[in-house]
């Protein structure tokens, strides 16, 4: 089946895509087997995946990329320190008691069970490690989007208070136009008499709507 999903990455799909690269890095496997994994799921192409990984996603998780790297390192010094040691250590040989066998089979189940105890023990401790680094990496992806959210929160604040600042601008502008056709009407009003002389000055008043007027004369 031909993979031809055009539709958005969404948040869930990011997270998937980075939590499945770190586990391939930290189990020693690719990039690549972890984009062709998460393209089956998605049912993305793997180099769909891979291209969102390198350009969106990469940068977020610089630090648990290298967590998961340090885990793979110890990760692989471990399992040669154990097979090492499993090599190494003599093999016992009990003899079997002839009065009893229940005896015997738990005393080589035993013995069988302190060959390989160091084995047990570091792959608990891997465990341990795995455990505590996909904490570390939740708890990485959980600060991330609270600073997303905290972002876009403010983000709408700014946009409220553009909004405002552009309605106040455009309150100051109209109230800016009227004074100045309320002084234009008034110095149209002024009138000099032939000879350049100011006559009286008349007088106005604004009336209701914020119209000027001018009085007649010797009225108050």
């Amino acid at each position: 089946m031909v993979k031809v999903r055009q539709d958005a990455w969404s948040h869930e799909d990011d997270l998937l895509l980075a939590e499945t690269v770190l586990r391939h890095i930290r189990e020693g496997s690719t990039q690549l087997n972890a984009f062709e994994e998460v393209g089956d799921k998605l049912n993305r192409t793997s180099a769909a995946c891979g291209f969102r990984w390198n350009a969106e996603i990469r940068q977020k998780y610089e630090d648990a990329i290298d967590l998961a790297k340090r885990q793979r390192k110890e990760k692989k010094r471990a399992m040669e320190r154990s097979k090492s040691r499993v090599n190494q250590k003599p093999v016992v040989t009990l003899q079997q008691p002839a009065y009893n066998d229940e005896r015997t089979t738990l005393t080589e189940v035993s013995n069988e069970s302190s060959m390989t105890l160091d084995t047990v023990i570091q792959f608990l401790k891997e465990m341990k490690k795995d455990y505590y680094a996909s904490n570390q990496s939740k708890a990485t992806l959980d600060q991330t989007q609270k600073e997303n959210e905290m972002l876009k929160q403010k983000i709408t604040n700014l946009e409220k208070q553009l909004a405002e600042t552009e309605n106040q601008l455009n309150t100051i502008q109209e109230d800016y136009q009227v004074f100045v056709q309320i002084m234009d009407r008034a110095r149209k009003m002024t009138v000099l008499d032939d000879h350049g002389s100011a006559m009286k000055a008349p007088a106005f008043r604004m009336d209701k709507n914020g119209n000027l007027e001018q009085m007649a004369q010797g009225s108050n």
